[in-house]
């Protein structure tokens, strides 16, 4: 389907996988399922081993992944995450045994309305840079419910800053790939030591300086070339501008730290005012320039 100009500004990037998908063009979507919304259902690639799973229990293997080894993976409209620890929830997800070979897979429900992550992924993000083997540094951990699906995709290499509470702690001594830091982000240089560089950066900080708190630790430990994400709470910032105004104001701060946005968009209807922004550090002066994907999408509130 041809984009209408007449319904596009800059800002934001479309919600859902195809452009009848939520909050894309044409019908109003439905929820974000494999590939957006109900109008239009494809199936929709993402990196890391990603898989999409239909109620046939036919499986599309996305990038990063190969088959019997996917750690992430979407269930009719349901995201989910291989369980690194088989048999254990851990904020009471629930749990699906998926029939691989000889074999069952457990994987864990990831809920978009808990996690800005997940909201993310199933807005329609092309790519969250976090796979399998990547070494992760997650800034402003609370409780552990996107860090223990992060924790699903990796493997064995994860690092974690910031604040951690008892329910992250315990969930350290099951998950051994999470490494808790207790230590004040503004000072990367205190835990510098604890740290090696990383592939990706994924900042959930909620405090008005959030994106200087994400560039003094991309500085510190992101490796040139790797990839950050992160979740703008609007209000965090201006409480008496508008989102929109936020979020361009946000990404303009972004570039000035030698950091390059590649894709933005909102996480309604999972949550209000909220908006994730993935990009690339330093990135390498090659002949094509990356391209900055961020249209605003006209739809019903």
């Amino acid at each position: 389907e041809p984009h209408n100009p007449g319904l596009m500004k800059p800002g934001f990037s479309p919600h859902g996988g195809g452009f009848g998908g939520r909050g894309g063009f044409g019908a109003r979507g439905g929820r974000g399922g494999c590939g957006g919304g109900r109008r239009r259902r494809r199936r929709r690639r993402r990196e890391g081993g990603c898989c999409c799973y239909h109620s046939g229990g036919n499986r599309d293997c996305g990038r990063g992944g190969k088959k019997g080894n996917e750690s992430i993976g979407r269930k009719e409209d349901a995201l989910l995450t291989k369980n690194l620890v088989p048999g254990e929830s851990v904020y009471g997800e629930k749990r699906v045994s998926i029939p691989e070979g000889d074999d069952k897979v457990e994987y864990r429900a990831w809920n978009p309305f808990r996690s800005n992550l997940a909201a993310a992924i199933l807005g329609g993000v092309d790519q969250i840079h976090i796979k399998p083997g990547a070494k992760v540094l997650y800034l402003w951990v609370a409780s552990g419910t996107t860090v223990s699906h992060v924790s699903d995709i990796v493997g064995p290499d994860i690092e974690f800053s910031h604040r951690s509470g008892h329910d992250l702690i315990n969930l350290a001594k099951e998950r051994t790939n999470i490494i808790p830091v207790i230590e004040d982000d503004w000072h990367p240089h205190k835990y510098r030591m604890l740290i090696a560089m990383v592939d990706v950066i994924f900042a959930d900080v909620a405090q008005p300086d959030q994106t200087r708190i994400v560039a003094l630790n991309a500085h510190t430990f992101l490796c040139n070339g790797g990839h950050f994400v992160i979740s703008i709470k609007a209000n965090c910032t201006d409480s008496t501008a508008s989102a929109e105004a936020m979020f361009a104001s946000e990404v303009k701060k972004v570039q000035q730290e030698n950091m390059k946005p590649l894709e933005q968009l909102t996480l309604k209807p999972y949550e209000r005012d909220h908006a994730v922004v993935v990009g690339m550090y330093r990135p390498p002066p090659q002949g094509e320039e990356l391209k900055f994907r961020a249209v605003w999408i006209a739809r019903d509130a």
